[in-house]
C-alpha cells in the first residue's frame, strides 16, 4: 500500500519486492478492510498472483498468429497508423 496525498488517493496493490519508503506491506485481512479517509479515493489493484486470464495484448497476438497461418508467411506486418494530428509530443492516430 501507498499514499499519494496530492491525489488524495491510497493505491493497494501486491507485496512489494523491496523496501521502498512509503509503502507498506499489508496481510490479506488487513488489505480487504483497508479503509481511507473521507473524500480520498482506494485504488486496488490486481493481484499479480492471480490469473487475469489472457490481455489485449495476447489476443492481438493471437489473432496476428492465425492470420499469418491462413495467409502465408509472405504476410508482412501491419501497416504503420495514419497520424491525423500531432501536438508536441501527442498524436492522433487513425482507427483502421
Amino acid at each position: 500500500m501507498t499514499f499519494a496525498y496530492a491525489d488524495s488517493t491510497a493505491v493497494l496493490g501486491p507485496l512489494a519486492l523491496r523496501a521502498e519508503p512509503g509503502s507498506y506491506d499489508l496481510c490479506a485481512v488487513h488489505g480487504e478492510n483497508l479503509s481511507a479517509p473521507r473524500g480520498w479515493e482506494v485504488i486496488r489493484l490486481p493481484d499479480a498472483g492471480v490469473d487475469q486470464g489472457p490481455s489485449t495484448d495476447d489476443l492481438l497476438a493471437l489473432a496476428h498468429a492465425v492470420r499469418v497461418a491462413g495467409l502465408g508467411p509472405d504476410v508482412g506486418a501491419a501497416p504503420e497508423p495514419a497520424v491525423s494530428r500531432r501536438k508536441g509530443h501527442l498524436a492522433v492516430i487513425a482507427d483502421l
